[in-house]
C-alpha cells in the first residue's frame, strides 16, 4: 500500500448551499459540522468569511472549535484569490484555515475577466493572496484552480509551483464543469504531482454524471504521484447544476472498489457507521428526499424483490450485497409517531417545549433556564421556517451562547 493518504475536505457548507434554490440556515450548516467532525472528516469548507452575513455563524463554529465540540476537524474558509479578501475575512472572523480560488483556463481568463486578466496577473494575485494569508498567520492555504480541466498543463504546472513557493499547502484542481473523464483526470492530476510535489486537491462536478469517479481515480493519480490526495465532497451529492461528488459514494469507492480495497490509503478517522444520521439530517435541512436508489442510504440500497436475489442473500449477504447496512450506521428499528405530536415552532408555548425536552431525557436547572432556551428555539424556527430536529434541539440546549450568535444577523 502506497505510504500517502485520501482526505476528505467536504464542501456542503460552501459549495453545497450555493445550489440555485436550496439553501441551509446557519444552524443547520452547524449541525452539518457537527456530524462531519464525528464522520472522520479532515476539513469542512464551512463558509465565506468575507460574507457579512456569514460572519457571526463563522466565528460561532469557531468557538465550538476551541471549545473542543468541533475537533479535529479543520473549519476552512473560501476567498477570492485577493489580498484584500484574505485580509477582511481574517480579520472578519479570525479564521484559520482558508482556500483562495482565483480562474486558471484560457477560457475563463478571456470569457469570465473580459480579457482584463493575463496569465501573469492571475499568478501575481495568487501569489499576493498566499504571502498575505501567511503574513496573518493563518495556518494552512489551499490553493483553487478554477477551470482546471480546461486549463493547458504548462500553465497549470506554473501555477501550482508558484503556490507552492509561496507557502501554499496544496493545490485545488477543480473540475469546474465536470469536463474531465477518470483516465483523463487521472493521467493529469499524476503529471501534476510529480512535477511539483505538491498535494493536490481534486474538486469535481458532476455535469456528465461521472464526478466520483473522476474524484477517486484523481486520487489514485496523486498517490500514484507520491503526494496526498484530497477529495472534496457534498453530503448526498448536493451542489451546483448536477452536484458534486457524493461523500458517502466517494468513501466506499475508496474502501470497497476493486481497484482501491486494501491497495490505497484512507485517512483513518473516517467512521462509515456515522453517515447514516448525517445524510437523513442533510435531506431534511435541505428538504430534498434522498432517492430511492441511492447509494448506501437510498430506501432501496439494501431492498430485495427478485426470488433469485432474495434467496441468495438470505443465504449469504454477499451473494447479492458488496456491503453491510451496519457499517452506515443502518439497521436500528425507527420510531414514527402517528399520534399526537408536540413540535417547536415561532409560537410554542413552555409546556410544549418541556414535553419536547422531556422526550429527550434533556431538563433544566431553572424555569429562566428553560425560557431561554425556548426563546431560542423560537427565533431557531423563524431561521428555518420548519420543524426543529432532535440534534438541533440538543445543540440548543447545550450551546446557548453559540447558538444566539448564529441566529444574529445584522444588515
Amino acid at each position: 500500500m502506497p505510504e500517502n493518504t485520501i482526505y476528505i475536505i467536504d464542501v456542503t457548507n460552501r459549495d453545497g448551499v450555493q445550489t440555485a434554490r436550496l439553501g441551509l440556515a446557519k444552524l443547520e450548516k452547524t449541525i452539518i459540522n457537527m456530524y462531519l467532525n464525528d464522520l472522520g472528516v479532515f476539513q469542512s469548507e464551512f463558509g465565506f468569511p468575507t460574507t457579512g452575513h456569514e460572519k457571526n455563524y463563522i466565528q460561532a463554529n469557531l468557538e465550538l472549535a476551541r471549545m473542543g465540540v468541533l475537533r479535529p476537524i479543520r473549519l476552512e474558509g473560501w476567498v477570492r484569490a485577493m489580498a484584500e479578501d484574505v485580509e477582511q475575512g481574517v480579520e472578519a472572523t479570525g479564521v484559520q484555515h482558508l482556500n483562495v480560488s482565483i480562474s486558471t483556463s484560457e477560457q475563463m481568463t478571456q470569457g469570465k475577466f473580459a480579457g482584463g486578466k493575463t496569465r501573469e496577473t492571475i499568478i501575481d494575485m495568487m501569489a499576493a493572496a498566499v504571502d498575505k494569508a501567511k503574513a496573518l498567520g493563518v495556518l494552512s492555504v489551499g490553493v483553487n484552480a478554477e477551470d482546471a480541466s480546461r486549463t493547458d498543463m504548462p500553465f497549470l504546472i506554473r501555477f501550482a509551483t508558484a503556490a507552492k513557493q509561496h507557502g501554499a499547502d496544496r493545490v485545488r484542481y477543480c473540475d469546474t464543469l465536470g469536463y474531465d473523464d477518470p483516465f483523463s483526470i487521472y493521467d493529469r492530476i499524476r503529471e501534476l504531482g510529480e512535477a511539483t510535489g505538491m498535494d493536490v486537491e481534486l474538486h469535481c462536478h458532476n455535469d456528465l454524471g461521472m464526478a466520483v469517479a473522476c474524484s477517486v481515480a484523481g486520487a489514485r493519480g496523486a498517490i500514484d504521484a507520491g503526494v496526498d490526495a484530497y477529495i472534496n465532497t457534498c453530503v448526498n451529492g448536493m451542489g451546483e447544476r448536477a452536484g458534486n461528488a457524493d461523500l458517502l459514494s466517494v468513501l466506499l469507492a475508496v474502501k470497497k472498489s476493486a481497484g482501491f480495497a486494501g491497495q490505497y490509503k484512507l485517512d483513518p478517522r473516517v467512521d462509515l457507521a456515522k453517515i447514516w444520521q448525517l445524510a437523513k439530517y442533510a435531506s431534511y435541512a435541505f428538504n430534498v428526499k434522498i432517492p430511492i436508489n441511492q447509494v448506501g442510504v437510498g430506501d432501496n440500497a439494501f431492498a430485495h424483490a427478485s426470488g433469485i436475489h432474495a434467496d441468495g442473500v438470505l443465504k449469504d449477504r454477499r451473494n447479492y450485497e458488496l456491503y453491510d447496512f451496519e457499517e452506515l450506521g443502518r439497521g436500528d428499528p425507527e420510531i414514527v409517531e402517528t399520534g399526537r405530536e408536540i413540535v417547536i415552532g415561532e409560537y410554542s408555548g413552555i409546556k410544549g417545549f418541556r414535553n419536547c425536552y422531556e422526550k429527550l431525557e434533556i431538563e433544566f436547572s431553572s424555569q429562566e433556564q428553560a425560557r431561554d432556551v425556548l426563546e431560542l428555539a423560537r427565533y431557531a424556527n423563524v431561521t428555518k421556517q420548519k420543524p426543529l430536529a432532535a440534534a438541533e434541539l440538543r445543540f440548543i440546549a447545550k450551546y446557548p451562547e453559540q447558538t444566539r450568535k448564529l441566529l444574529t444577523l445584522t444588515p
